[in-house]
This record gives C-alpha cells, structure tokens and sequence, in this order.
C-alpha cells in the first residue's frame, strides 16, 4: 500500500497532502458528530425543510440545463476561435470564481432589478426578474457557469481537433461534426462540468440572497434556510447543512465513478464508435476503399 501511494512521488509530499486531505475531512467529520441524530428525521421534514431542498434541486437542475446550453458554445468558442480578445473574454467567464457571490448577487440585481440596466425594460414589459424563482436560476447560473466552461474548454484543448478536421474533410458539415464528433468526445468532460456546476448552485448563498431574497417557496433555497435556523435552531441547521453536503457528496460519486476523476479521462472510450463513423463516412465517399 505505501509503495502504491509513494511510487514515483518525493516522501516529504505525504505530510503537506495529509495536512490538505485532514483540512477537507475533519470538518465534515466534526459536522457529522454534532448531528443530533435523534432529530434528524424531524428537521428535515419539517414543511420549510421540504420545500428549502425541493427548490434547490429543482432550481440547481433548472441552473445546470441552461450552463449546459450556454456554457457548450461559449467553450467551443474559447477552445477553437483565435481572436485576439479571447483573453480577456476568458478572464471576464473566470470572474464569478473569485468574486464574492454577494458582488454577483449586486451586479444581477443592477441588471435585471427594478431600476436595472435590463430589468427596467423587462417591467416595462410587465416581466419581472428579481425576487423571483427566475433570480435564484440567474443567480444560480452566474456562479455556476465558469465550472462547466472551464472543464469543456480543458477537455477540447486536450483533445485537439484532429477528428473534427478528418470529418470536414470527408465531407461533414460543422453542425454534423459538432454533433457527431466534438460532442462525443466531450461526453465524460460534459457530465463532469454538469456535476461541478450543479453542486454549485445547489449551495449557492450570496447571490440568491442578493438578487432573489428569501421568500418561502419561492426563492428561500436550502442553503438560506440553513442560514436562518442557524440563529433560531441551531441543531436544525446542523442537521440540514449534513443533508445538503450527503446530497451533493452523493451526486459527485455517482457522477465520476462514470467518468473518471479528471475531466476528459475518459475520451479514449469513445474513439472506437468515432472511428466507426470516420470509417463509414469515407466508405460512402466515392472511389473510396472498402
């Protein structure tokens, strides 16, 4: 087992990285202790529990559907394009990364509010954005995006363009070759960046407390309510922050025990069925070799 750990790797790495894996551990393992285990059951199935973690999955899956339709061509732009103002275009989708989520939660209420940049035009048209199950989606989407842009983009620089330049020639058109190529190849990374960014907006704070508010029902997610039964019951909150990391601990597993740890592992595993279709394409081509 040492020899399988250490192989390959400076022993005084051992330390720094047991000091990094006790970081991230000993405070899950301190959570779970303080659980009183006899009221787990009723805390989370109180009526604001219930609604608190059915709006977050449904807002966290509603976030990751529209970073999945954005963020697949933003990445393809990042990864394929070569304009020159790519690279501050990149440091503008790493933003929400290292902004405070309340500076987020602010610059969405001063575009989509009442009085925003946008949002004055949407209540002229009688739409409504802020305060909003909509906001907590926004919200949602903001911090959660970069995950997913980040991965695709890794996952297609990684993955070169040698497959989608043999397909144009043989003939295919962008649209089939980004259907039957470049996406198939960015199945593993996909999922992995899916699963990043929906465990973001599922704890995501700041920002939907911002620009959503904490309206039971309507935008008061898990994390909110966590927040709030921290000041009138503590056990509570302790009970429902060990539901929200077991669900998102739960969604991760599941996600790279699929796909591998690292985005984009897993390409070779679709090579063969690309192959195929490269080999049937040329067949079809005239004067073609069978």
């Amino acid at each position: 087992m040492r020899r399988a750990v250490s192989s390959g790797l400076p022993r005084w790495l051992l330390l720094p990285a047991a000091v990094g894996f006790a970081l991230v551990v000993v405070p899950l393992v301190a959570l779970t202790e303080s659980v009183d285990w006899s009221r787990f059951h009723t805390a989370v199935t109180t009526a604001a529990s219930r609604e608190a973690l059915w709006l977050s999955l449904r807002t966290a899956t509603a976030s990751t559907a529209l970073c999945v339709l954005l963020g697949v061509p933003m990445a393809a732009v990042l990864a394929r394009s070569r304009a020159r103002w790519l690279p501050l275009l990149r440091a503008l989708v790493l933003l929400p990364l290292v902004l405070p989520p309340v500076v987020g939660g602010i610059a969405l209420l001063y575009t989509f509010g009442r009085h925003g940049l946008l949002g004055k035009r949407l209540e002229a048209a009688g739409i409504h954005l802020a305060f909003s199950t909509t906001a907590v989606i926004l919200a949602q989407t903001f911090v959660a995006l970069p995950f997913l842009v980040l991965t695709l983009e890794g996952a297609m620089r990684t993955a070169g363009s040698r497959y989608e330049q043999l397909a144009a020639t043989l003939g295919a058109r962008p649209t089939t070759v980004l259907r039957r190529v470049t996406l198939p190849l960015l199945r593993p990374a996909l999922l992995s960046g899916a699963v990043l960014s929906f465990a973001r907006a599922l704890g995501e704070f700041g920002a939907t407390l911002t620009f959503a508010g904490s309206l039971q029902g309507r935008t008061r997610t898990l994390p909110l309510e966590i927040y709030l039964q921290r000041e009138a019951d503590p056990d509570a909150a302790v009970t429902l922050s060990l539901l929200l990391v077991l669900a998102a601990a739960l969604i991760v597993l599941i996600a790279y025990r699929r796909t591998g740890p690292v985005p984009g592992t897993g390409l070779r595993s679709t090579r063969p069925t690309l192959r195929e279709w490269l080999r049937g394409s040329t067949r079809s081509e005239p004067g073609a070799a069978p």
